[in-house]
């Protein structure tokens, strides 16, 4: 039987409607190479120490990245090593050289790696601008005593803060 006219339309209609959709791929695409070139673009080789907001650095000129070793941090009233608070600010004698919590720490730390190089392990400590000199004369010191001889502070770059 011969369909009519307008039943051609309807079918051509229908069949165009219920059509299953295809996926258009080039707008994926599009976001994905400038993903990629964001990504290129953004990517660096600069080390980024994790630092509170509590501890102001102090600043420096300094062109060295950072290298990421045994982190002694002094905040607030603690001192933590590696995030781990193992001593008080007011359990400090005046009259000791070193500090007891932070010595146990950082032999425990030596121990567990075992060897000590000829020069000794590395160690960067972190204190604000506002820190007392002889407290971080101690800490120095501590580390030197359980062979953590090369010790570096950690600072706040000038380009960081917006002076370069």
């Amino acid at each position: 039987m011969k369909t009519s006219r307008r039943a051609r339309r309807i079918q051509r209609h229908y069949s165009r409607m219920h059509r299953p959709g295809g996926l258009n791929l080039v707008s994926l695409m599009d976001i994905f190479t400038i993903l990629v070139f964001f990504l290129m673009v953004n990517s660096s080789d600069v080390k980024v120490m994790q630092n509170t907001a509590d501890v102001p650095l102090p600043q420096s000129t300094a062109d060295k990245e950072a290298v990421e070793t045994l982190m002694v941090q002094v905040i607030g009233r603690s001192i933590l090593v590696q995030g781990r608070e193992v001593a008080r600010l007011d359990g400090i004698e005046t009259g000791d050289s070193t500090i007891g919590g932070l010595a146990d720490e950082l032999a425990w730390v030596r121990n567990r790696r075992g060897q000590v190089p000829e020069q000794g392990h590395e160690v960067t400590i972190m204190a604000g601008r506002a820190t007392d000199y002889r407290l971080l004369r101690k800490i120095m010191q501590t580390c030197i005593d359980e062979d953590f001889r090369q010790v570096r502070l950690a600072v706040e770059s000038a380009k960081e803060v917006g002076n370069g």
